[in-house]
């Protein structure tokens, strides 16, 4: 009963001051949307690591993934201890229209590479097609429906790693199997490319960027790895076989310092805002400062005056925090919207959600530590004496 009675005290304590209550739930909310959202995006840079299939690993060259692998390594590859099959793609680079409209392009093996990523569903008209069509390509729909690709169109690119002017025709579009897969995809034949380079790159030709490695048993990766690696010890291009998720963990860790500060940055939001909020509760405290001289005249103990502010405090901290959390949602959406190339998957994660209460909580908790001191050393006749 106590609780209900400080806490309609303290309700109509912030529609004293409408204006600096309103711009006060204002900020909190922007703070706990702008906490969530940065969250949520260093979640979304870790979730494409764990959607990689346990069973497939990734086998690269040992010095750097800039340096690429004989494709003769493949026999071998495929002769390892628990080995099923393996497929290898090298990362193709071309411009299309400008660098602005970038885009994943991997020279595949196509007879091999959509076999190992089960994924990728394409119906088997389209697929023959690319397959009988050495400058065909494979596009993911989500691109596809970016730039308005269809089945027939031809799309130039210009070379970087591959030099020259190349063309290569749409001849399928696959969908994901569900909505964690990647979409964004540009497939074309490796051979293709390979025998267009042997004369203008020779240095380059018959080379992989790195083998797909499908496994019988995932929880055998590590053995199966050791032995790839084994296999081409002492070698003139040793090997590093790791599982899908390492290899692209590796790549996060190529961005750990900027995952880092955006870290950072969430929690110096709510810092923030916490100070804005303590210099609220700071003014609100001494304008009452008569109130709560009159409260203890009247026989309120230090610690009524004391819930009183915490529960005004709590009140519009939890108002702006749950008014925040409602909009990150729709906040999320937009800003995936806007960058849907950049994050596979961009969902607001259940501990995103907990962590913005607890900073709301966290928030009007300290907010009120200092006012809440300060009544404590209120005498009455000095709380009376006040003008506000």
């Amino acid at each position: 009963m106590l609780a209900g009675y400080v806490l309609r005290l303290a309700g109509k304590n912030m529609l004293r001051h409408r204006l600096r209550t309103g711009l006060t739930l204002a900020g909190i909310a922007i703070a706990i949307v702008s906490f969530g959202l940065l969250r949520t995006v260093v979640d979304s840079w870790y979730a494409g690591a764990e959607l990689g299939a346990a069973g497939r690993l990734v086998t690269r060259n040992a010095a750097s993934l800039s340096f690429s692998l004989p494709v003769t390594y493949a026999e071998r590859i495929r002769r390892a201890p628990g080995v099923r099959a393996v497929t290898w793609a090298s990362w193709f680079g071309g411009i299309y229209i400008d660098e602005k409209h970038f885009f994943s392009q991997l020279a595949v093996d196509a007879s091999s590479y959509l076999n190992l990523y089960p994924e990728y569903l394409l119906s088997p008209e389209q697929s023959a097609a690319f397959q009988h069509d050495r400058r065909g390509a494979v596009v993911g729909r989500k691109l596809a429906a970016k730039y308005g690709f269809k089945i027939g169109d031809t799309v130039p690119l210009q070379g970087t790693l591959f030099p020259g002017n190349w063309s290569f025709v749409v001849r399928g579009i696959y969908r994901g199997a569900d909505d964690k897969t990647d979409e964004n995809q540009f497939l074309v034949h490796w051979d293709y490319v390979n025998e267009t380079i042997k004369n203008t790159l020779p240095a380059q030709a018959e080379r992989v960027g790195a083998f797909i490695v499908d496994i019988r048993e995932p929880t055998q990766a590590a053995a199966v790895s050791a032995a790839i690696d084994s296999s081409f010890r002492n070698s003139l291009a040793e090997t590093r076989t790791e599982t899908q998720k390492a290899f692209q963990l590796g790549f996060i860790a190529l961005v750990d310092t900027i995952l880092l500060a955006i870290q950072t940055v969430a929690y110096v939001v709510v810092l923030i805002i916490m100070a804005v909020m303590a210099n609220t509760m700071a003014m609100a405290a001494r304008e009452r400062t008569r109130e709560y001289a009159t409260l203890k005249a009247l026989g309120f103990r230090d610690g009524f005056v004391a819930m009183l502010i915490l529960g005004e405090s709590l009140s519009l901290s939890l108002a702006g925090g749950a008014l925040g959390i409602l909009l990150t949602y729709p906040a999320a959406n937009a800003f995936h919207s806007a960058t849907r190339d950049l994050f596979l998957i961009f969902q607001v994660q259940p501990l995103t959600v907990l962590l913005q209460l607890a900073a709301a909580l966290l928030i009007g908790v300290s907010a009120a530590l200092a006012p809440m001191l300060s009544s404590r050393r209120v005498q009455i006749v000095d709380g009376l004496r006040a003008v506000t």
